[in-house]
């Protein structure tokens, strides 16, 4: 029975696990029911959707974290986290039923066959792809297969009126969880994380490198460190104690895990780290999650550095893979983390109320938590001390950062995100870099210029305007909204725009130049 086979699988995991008296009896209920309901029940029924409910039906009745995941559902899972997958190596978005080619992989197999960014893919080994409504889904599951194996794609390219088509060979295609990389001041290096997986601690080091050739290059060597961990959703624990192995002294305490069936273990430095001296600021938000709020909890409860920004996300439990017999799996807590001063910075649960769970993040807005720091309070059960200079922190919920940056919820106006949610302002985006990419490109030959000298058209805001209008998205009345308006669409189009030419390194330059966050980091800094 595939029930026993879940608890076999179980128990090389942990050699505490025993089976008799309760759980014996326990079992054989479970698979009686299986039993009868599969050779007794008036309809015929689907054996293995039967297993799948049940596995399902008890999971859910645990914490928010724990899951369970079918063969499909696992693989889609863990290719972000192993760093690559097997494809043709295009960056793209749909634009009107069209896979538009964003950017290339450096050196990937569409780059070696001349595919370049602004084509449009319209057909995959000749069967058509565009304008017959395909799921992104349908459309990636035909681009990607076996390394080595081969995919005709049909190319659509401006000033060209006949179709081209490039026969592209399948090839690993890196997946990097390092967005951004660059001086931000002269002595000051930003990075930005945007998960935890396989690669990103090379990724780290390579970058902290990358980082101080730029600055020797600059004549001001690195000396401090922006760790962007906005929006970082988490990922695999070590990778987060690897990378800050690599910003703390010998035998640091980075993290410890401690379950009812785990002994405690123990993350510490080894004293081989890269970047040790220079100061740290360390960036997160509500969407911080998991092992991005054990990077900040060390660094915080450490004193290596200063966490500004938002409380971040509150999830400090640690999950074990539990691989089943058809490459389904089971995703299941076993044990808290804790930082180094003790604190476990799970947000409280209700077990098997997951609605409450996760509706926690509108809560708190709601309540305020985004925009007024005296809308968090901490009972003073969750205080800890920090180890080196005794500064008091929190636990219970979440990071708390040394310096609160509200949430700007006046920045963007109503109809601002009225046009965003119909996606009116990338595809003006999509459109406008497609045509104007080698004229723009021949006239910025680095990003430096062109963020000096770049100004959205008047012409392109009025295209999105006129859509909008089209769409039935109402202007508002008043010309100060409108011209507020105007002011944001046009800073989100050249940060778009910077991506589309180069990478999305130049889109975090772009943003980070009108962040509240980042100016705050600075101002610590400086």
């Amino acid at each position: 029975m595939l029930v026993q086979l879940v608890l076999f699988c179980c128990m090389p995991l942990s050699a505490q696990l025993r089976i008799g008296g309760s759980s014996e009896s326990a079992m054989r209920k479970l698979a009686i029911a299986e039993m009868a309901t599969v050779n007794l029940y008036v309809d015929s029924v689907d054996e293995n959707k039967l297993v799948e409910d049940a596995i399902r039906g008890m999971i859910e009745k645990l914490d928010p974290h724990s899951s369970y995941a079918t063969p499909k559902e696992v693989k889609s899972f863990n290719e972000p986290l192993q760093g690559n997958f097997e494809g043709i190596g295009v960056q793209f978005n749909m634009l009107e039923d069209t896979l538009l080619v964003v950017q290339t992989i450096n050196d990937g197999p569409s780059e070696k066959v001349g595919i370049v960014a602004g084509d449009r893919i319209i057909s995959v080994n000749d069967t058509a792809i565009a304008g017959v409504k395909m799921s992104k889904e349908d459309i990636m599951k035909r681009l990607r297969g076996p390394k080595g194996t081969k995919v005709k794609v049909g190319i659509k390219r401006q000033g060209i009126s006949e179709t081209v088509y490039f026969t592209v060979v399948r090839d690993k295609i890196p997946l990097n969880t390092v967005d951004a990389l660059y001086m931000i001041k002269p002595g000051i290096g930003y990075i930005r994380i945007s998960s935890f997986g396989a690669t990103t601690h090379q990724e780290f080091v390579d970058g902290i490198k990358k980082l101080q050739q730029q600055g020797a290059q600059q004549g001001t060597p690195l000396k401090d460190l922006i760790i962007d961990l906005q929006e970082n959703g988490g990922g695999y624990l070590q990778a987060a104690a690897d990378v800050l192995n690599e910003l703390l002294e010998d035998d640091d305490l980075l993290v410890y895990t401690e379950g009812r069936r785990i002994r405690r273990q123990e993350f510490r430095a080894k004293g081989n780290g890269i970047f040790r001296t220079g100061r740290v600021v360390v960036l997160i938000n509500e969407f911080s999650a998991s092992a991005a709020e054990i990077v900040a909890g060390a660094i915080q409860d450490q004193d290596r550095g200063t966490v500004v920004g938002r409380r971040s996300f509150g999830k400090g439990l640690v999950q074990r893979p539990i691989d089943l017999p058809d490459g389904s799996m089971i995703r299941l807590t076993v044990a808290h983390y804790y930082t180094p001063s003790g604190r476990c910075i799970q947000k409280p649960y209700k077990k098997g109320e997951l609605k409450d769970y996760a509706m926690d993040l509108d809560n708190r807005f709601k309540h305020g938590e985004f925009t007024s720091v005296d809308s968090i309070h901490f009972a003073d059960s969750l205080k800890y001390q920090t180890l080196k200079k005794h500064r008091t922190v929190y636990g219970g919920g979440g990071i708390m950062p040394d310096y609160f940056v509200p949430l700007d919820t006046m920045r963007y106006t109503k109809y601002h995100r009225e046009l965003s949610a119909k996606s009116i302002i990338i595809n003006a985006n999509l459109k406008y870099a497609t045509k104007h990419r080698k004229a723009l490109l021949k006239k910025y030959a680095t990003y430096e210029e062109f963020d000096k000298d770049y100004e959205v058209p008047r012409t392109l805001l009025d295209e999105i305007f006129a859509e909008g209008d089209k769409q039935k998205v109402k202007r508002p009345d008043d010309a100060e909204t409108m011209q507020k308006t105007e002011k944001s669409i046009a800073m989100q189009l050249k940060a778009l725009i910077a991506r589309d030419l180069w990478t999305m390194n130049e889109y975090f330059r772009s943003v980070n130049a009108h962040s509240d966050v980042i100016k705050c980091a600075l101002e610590q800094l400086n």
